[in-house]
């Protein structure tokens, strides 16, 4: 899409919300725009989604790219109340999986693959390695993030849930996969909840994330100080504990239990026929 000019007003608003300080100058159309209002929601209306909505946002993840076109990745569409009751629990109790009408699972999937090589009489030693995972595991993140935007175009909300990787095995059976296939995430699907709107949430500023010709560490050690302020702020504005993001981040890496049981997901993905030679 061409560049166009909106009212300023929208660009400054956009990059404020997304930045609160430290925004950078950017080129601005419709699209960008949409990009920059994302929002994670977690209240949702029950109420049906438009005909044809899955086919739709499956057309928009098919539009990603794919590593060498090997379209390693399927979807899972679970509209089942009893299923996402269950998927719900398995994620930590995330009420909004069962609120919204849909959630869609996203699958690094081998099975697919595999299954031809056997049809052929084809080795598939390839398919053993991490790169072969990673792969797939790409694929399936570029499918949906293309699937988010085509939602929101739409008008609908969307939140990513990665809990489901706490429980991979229980999760694979819900969706009745095959070995050599995995949830990476899911995707929650509905229509936002008017009276509990969502926030626009701070990022790190593009001096921490961006790099020129070569990667700075120390440099963003400033930076990251200063974003830690604006991640306080907006805690506080949601009504949450104003603990920052750097003890989130902390938080995340102090131990194996930290990571709520996904620190045995190696195991779970053997478990689940990936070799990762």
């Amino acid at each position: 899409m061409a560049q166009r000019a909106l009212e300023p007003r929208a660009e400054a608003d956009a990059l404020a919300l997304r930045y609160r300080t430290d925004a950078p100058d950017v080129l601005w159309n419709d699209t960008i725009a949409q990009i920059l209002a994302h929002r994670s929601v977690r209240a949702y209306l029950p109420d049906v989604l438009p005909e044809h909505t899955v086919e739709t946002l499956v057309a928009a993840a098919q539009s990603a790219s794919s590593s060498s076109n090997l379209q390693v990745w399927s979807v899972v569409a679970i509209a089942d109340a009893g299923k996402r009751q269950h998927l719900a629990a398995l994620a930590g109790g995330q009420k909004h999986i069962e609120e919204a009408p849909l959630i869609l699972l996203w699958v690094a999937d081998l099975a697919r693959a595999q299954r031809l090589a056997d049809d052929a009489g084809e080795p598939s030693e390839g398919f053993d390695f991490l790169e072969s995972y990673t792969v797939a595991v790409v694929d399936a993140a570029l499918a949906a993030q293309n699937a988010v935007l085509a939602a929101e175009s739409l008008g609908l909300g969307t939140v990513y849930i990665g809990a489901l990787r706490n429980h991979p095995e229980e999760v694979a059976a819900i969706a009745g996969l095959p070995p050599r296939a995995f949830v990476v995430f899911g995707l929650v699907v509905g229509r936002s909840d008017p009276a509990l709107p969502a926030a626009v949430k701070p990022r790190l500023p593009q001096s921490v994330v961006l790099h020129r010709e070569a990667y700075a560490l120390e440099s963003q050690i400033e930076p990251i100080a200063r974003y830690d302020e604006t991640a306080r702020a907006f805690q506080n504005e949601q009504g949450q504990s104003p603990v920052g993001w750097r003890t989130l981040l902390l938080a995340r890496g102090r131990s194996a239990a930290s990571l709520n049981g996904r620190d045995r997901l190696k195991q779970a993905l053997r478990t689940l026929g990936f070799a990762l030679s």
